[in-house]
């Protein structure tokens, strides 16, 4: 949503205020995305207006919304701390804010009362044809550095501000790493032990901050089991891994096709960025999906038919349509009934 707040609040310092102009175009674009693509289920980032947003949702035909934590303000009217959101069509059921193992966190070596950045909301929603579905919505730790050097401070030379703001972003980045890879691991476990005990299926949405491919999220897809027997691994891996949209809908239009092609083939086909930084481009919004939504496990019942990266206001943008939109992609994915 990219600092979705009611004017007259600010976010982060008090200069940061949306005008009444802004604020309406803000308002605008977003309920214009959800006119025109009709999404069923949507996740949302960066929310400190949480009532604002639910009426919105609700003046589009989102009949279901929740939070489960609210914004830090400060001076009265200075907001911190943005938290996620979800709306829906079909009923929500249950609402929880995940909680980490805290034990397993200090068996990790993290703080006994480690805590995700923002918190991560799970909400059971009755899906048409499947029934009770665990829907996650995250917004996991940004690359920020979490260390910051004062460099007004006129005590230092100018080198040595510089070799202490490098010292900072080393070790803040690292540190920021590490809670984004923590908070991943940590959601994965809490999602596993839920799966055991419901069934539920499971779809885990959100700005990861990070692509999926570097190793510090990769554990979200992991799919195998050292010293295990193929027999045993293969009859409940599929239960309690999760897939790549992404991928799912490589499967889905090679199965469509009925023709047997390589894999190589399918990755040929280019993804579309979610962020550009600079000259750069990466993939940071993701969708994660369990085995009932994937074509090529024998008892799924959707399939992703179709995956789509909303980017036109970051490619294109035209001021008076974009100039309070989002800076990052909008990732829409279609499931339909397998027949």
């Amino acid at each position: 949503m990219f600092n979705y707040l009611e004017p007259p609040n600010a976010f982060y310092d008090f200069e940061r205020i949306y005008s009444a102009e802004q604020w309406q175009k803000k308002q605008k674009w977003v309920a214009d995305y959800l006119a025109e693509h009709q999404p069923d289920i949507i996740g949302f980032q960066e929310v400190f207006s949480t009532e604002s947003l639910k009426a919105l949702v609700t003046g589009q035909g989102y009949a279901y919304f929740a939070v489960v934590d609210q914004p830090r303000v400060i001076d009265d009217f200075i907001y911190q701390r943005p938290v996620v959101a979800i709306a829906s069509r079909y009923p929500i059921v249950e609402v929880n804010a995940v909680k980490p193992n805290t034990e397993l966190a200090e068996s990790l070596g993290l703080a006994n009362d480690f805590s995700f950045s923002r918190k991560v909301i799970r909400a059971t929603i009755e899906v048409p044809h499947m029934g009770h579905c665990d829907c996650y919505v995250v917004h996991f730790k940004s690359k920020r550095s979490m260390l910051e050097v004062d460099e007004q401070d006129k005590k230092r030379s100018a080198e040595k501000t510089i070799i202490e703001s490098l010292k900072a972003q080393v070790a803040g980045g690292w540190g920021s790493t590490i809670q984004r890879g923590s908070e991943a691991t940590l959601l994965m476990i809490d999602m596993i032990e839920r799966r055991e005990a419901t069934d539920h299926p499971m779809i885990l949405m959100g700005d990861f901050n990070n692509s999926l491919a570097d190793g510090v999220l990769s554990h979200l897809l992991t799919n195998t089991l050292r010293f295990v027997s193929a027999i045993d691994r293969d009859a409940y891996l599929a239960k309690y891994c999760l897939n790549d949209a992404w991928d799912l809908f490589q499967v889905a239009q090679i199965n469509d096709s009925n023709e047997i092609k390589p894999a190589s083939q399918a990755e040929k086909v280019t993804r579309t960025p979610t962020h550009y930084f600079g000259a750069g481009s990466s993939v940071l919004d993701y969708l994660l999906f369990s085995c009932e939504f994937d074509a090529g496990y024998h008892d799924s019942l959707y399939q992703v038919s179709d995956y789509h990266t909303y980017d036109r206001h970051l490619i294109n943008p035209i001021f008076e349509r974009d100039g309070e939109s989002t800076d990052h992609g909008i990732v829409l994915v279609t499931l339909t009934l397998r027949s």
